[in-house]
């Protein structure tokens, strides 16, 4: 079984956009849907909540900003599970709001009480507005103490702050990182890669595309067959085995979704 942990639709109520998204994620059994931060059409989350449910292998995180929205319960469960949603995706960065805002906290305690992931997607590509200090994945040390329970994903293993992600989930039972990865960075690749296997954290790796920026079956071709670029070198090597748990992992348990 593989989970798509990481693609993104801008307007799902586009017909050339859900058919570009469904055809990517054809070679997925389950996909998670992220809000995306350019969104532009009224009832974003609604709307993308409307797809999910109209397609059984997606599950969508709806975006929230937690300096402009409300982060009450209720207001929370209106607009995620009301809507159709089953987690949160936030964009510290490009909202420039801090990790840890006061606002933010409150909306986490939310999110733990009505069991909803957090998505935070702050890596690269940024705008030239965002705050890159905001996507430090340290800052999330003292959401993932404060709120044991929560279920953290650092999205696109927290790069550039690659380092800081492999020493958050290593510390933090609750706190996952998604190997999402442009196919064609294959030394990058390798280095996350290596440098997750030699930390032994390779169990808290969930596979993603990052669609539209690359696709399922690209993916998942370069996770296994950069053992054999290697091999005439005498650089380290992940066991094959090792590579295919992550695409295989059920990150839905994982995540209690």
């Amino acid at each position: 079984m593989i989970t798509d942990c990481h693609t993104h639709i801008a307007n799902p109520t586009n017909k050339a956009e859900i058919e570009g998204h469904l055809e990517a994620c054809s070679s997925a059994d389950a996909c998670i849907v992220l809000g995306s931060v350019e969104n532009s059409i009224p009832d974003y989350n609604k709307q993308l909540g409307e797809y999910c449910k109209s397609h059984k292998k997606m599950t969508g995180f709806g975006v929230i900003n937690p300096v402009e929205d409300p982060v009450k319960s209720r207001a929370v469960k209106n607009r995620i599970r009301d809507a159709g949603l089953a987690g949160i995706v936030l964009y510290c960065s490009e909202h420039r709001f801090h990790p840890a805002h006061s606002r933010a906290m409150r909306l986490y305690e939310a999110a733990e009480k009505l069991n909803l992931p957090v998505f935070f997607h702050n890596s690269a590509p940024y705008s030239s507005g965002a705050i890159m200090d905001y996507g430090r994945t340290f800052l999330l040390d003292e959401i993932a103490r404060r709120f044991p329970s929560l279920k953290i994903i650092i999205g696109g293993m927290g790069v550039p702050f690659a380092s800081e992600t492999i020493c958050m989930i290593s510390k933090h039972d609750n706190v996952f990182a998604d190997l999402t990865f442009r196919p064609n960075r294959v030394w990058e690749v390798y280095n996350l890669v290596v440098t997750a296997y030699e930390a032994d954290v390779m169990d808290k790796l969930l596979f993603g595309s990052g669609y539209p920026l690359s696709g399922v079956n690209e993916c998942v071709e370069t996770l296994l067959g950069f053992n054999r670029l290697m091999a005439d070198t005498h650089l380290p090597v992940v066991p094959r085995q090792e590579l295919r748990n992550i695409i295989e992992r059920d990150a839905f348990a994982l995540l209690g979704l």
